[in-house]
């Protein structure tokens, strides 16, 4: 498995290797060691899956606060989304940045979220199924998030306003503006 970083430090880009044969293919999808190689120390504990019918739905700038603060691991098992991590440590040197990459089922890539970071995706086709790992447990009442299209974050989604799909709760979420951080950057972390 290849990893790659990205333009915001601690998000990376893990590209698996598939080996074909003529029955098809087979991949490994996440190994501890390869992960802990890379400078990945996280331990999954839930996995989660998200199926979204049609082209455009987004699923807006989630993440929980303290003390439930959760690292995820994306990847697409059908389709394709446009994935975005938003950086929400105060004090960090990219705070407020945000990072997008494409994962595609095809390609198997997958990104690495830590915490303190808001996630969030937009489906680029219909019928897309999302699979992600946390390293801790859904809380509720420690689940918030960023409504997607924020003009101070400025993220270059795929889709206007007019056609996503959004749910009811994403799109009452508050702005970055109004947004108190509850995440303190750490450099040596």
């Amino acid at each position: 498995m290849e990893v790659e970083a990205t333009a915001i430090p601690g998000v990376l880009l893990f590209k698996p290797r598939f080996l074909h044969d003529a029955r098809g293919y087979f991949v490994e999808t996440y190994n501890a060691r390869a992960a802990n190689a890379a400078g990945l120390k996280t331990e999954f504990v839930q996995d989660n899956q998200a199926r979204s019918r049609k082209r455009g739905t987004v699923r807006a700038l989630h993440f929980q606060v303290p003390p439930k603060v959760q690292a995820k691991l994306v990847r697409v098992l059908c389709g394709s989304i446009y994935d975005v991590a938003v950086d929400l440590r105060a004090g960090s040197p990219s705070y407020g940045r945000w990072v997008a990459l494409t994962l595609t089922a095809q390609g198997g890539e997958q990104i690495f979220v830590p915490r303190g970071f808001a996630h969030g995706y937009c489906t680029l086709e219909d019928d897309t199924e999302v699979a992600y790992k946390v390293d801790d447990y859904y809380a509720p009442e420690c689940e918030q998030g960023l409504i997607w299209d924020d003009p101070t974050l400025g993220i270059g989604w795929p889709v206007s306003p007019a056609d996503a799909v959004l749910s009811d709760k994403d799109r009452r979420l508050p702005r970055f503006a109004d947004f108190t951080s509850p995440f303190r950057y750490d450099a040596g972390r």
